[in-house]
C-alpha cells in the first residue's frame, strides 16, 4: 500500500501498526516511492535456524565448566610476546 510521506509523519503509529501486521507500506514523495517499510521476523535466530534444522538443541542443559578443563600452558610469558609485539 502506497502512502504520502506527510500522511505518513501524520500517522506515523498507524502505519507501524499496518506494518507490524505484515504489510508491505511504500512511502511516497510527489508519487514517487522513496522508501519501504514491512514488519520484521520477531523470531529469535536461534529457534529459526533450529526449526529449520541448521542447528539442533544441546542435549543437556548443563554447560561444561571451564573449570574443569585443563588449559595449556604456554611456551613463552605473555610478557615477552606483548614485548615482541612493541618492537
Amino acid at each position: 500500500m502506497n502512502v504520502a510521506a506527510t500522511e505518513f509523519r501524520a500517522q506515523l503509529r498507524h502505519w507501524l501498526d499496518c506494518a507490524r501486521a505484515g504489510e508491505e507500506v511504500v512511502i511516497t514523495e510527489r508519487g514517487v516511492p522513496v522508501a519501504r517499510l514491512s514488519g520484521i521476523d520477531s523470531t529469535p535466530m536461534i529457534e529459526r535456524l533450529t526449526a529449520q534444522g541448521v542447528i539442533s538443541a544441546p542435549k543437556s542443559s548443563e554447560r561444561p565448566r571451564a573449570a574443569d578443563q585443563q588449559l595449556p600452558r604456554p611456551r613463552v610469558p605473555l610478557s615477552e610476546l606483548v614485548s615482541d609485539q612493541r618492537r
